[in-house]
């Protein structure tokens, strides 16, 4: 069976953690940072986990993560 070819978007997005999670960074921290506060700014800054929901996708765009 020939190998799987991943979705190099998804692989500049997505990395897995120690535990296999999915990690992912969090939206709004690109421009527009002044009138946002900086406890706002920190949290953003983050790592977050993918949604339940969405791991199967994701598992989909990257079959070897």
């Amino acid at each position: 069976m020939p190998k799987l070819k991943s979705r190099r978007a998804a692989a500049k997005r997505f990395r897995a953690s120690g535990t296999g999670k999915i990690m992912r960074r969090k939206a709004f921290k690109s421009h527009l940072l002044a009138h946002k506060s900086p406890t706002r700014r920190r949290n953003l800054s983050k790592i977050a986990v993918v949604s339940e929901v969405d791991t199967d996708r994701v598992h989909g765009m990257l079959p070897y993560l």
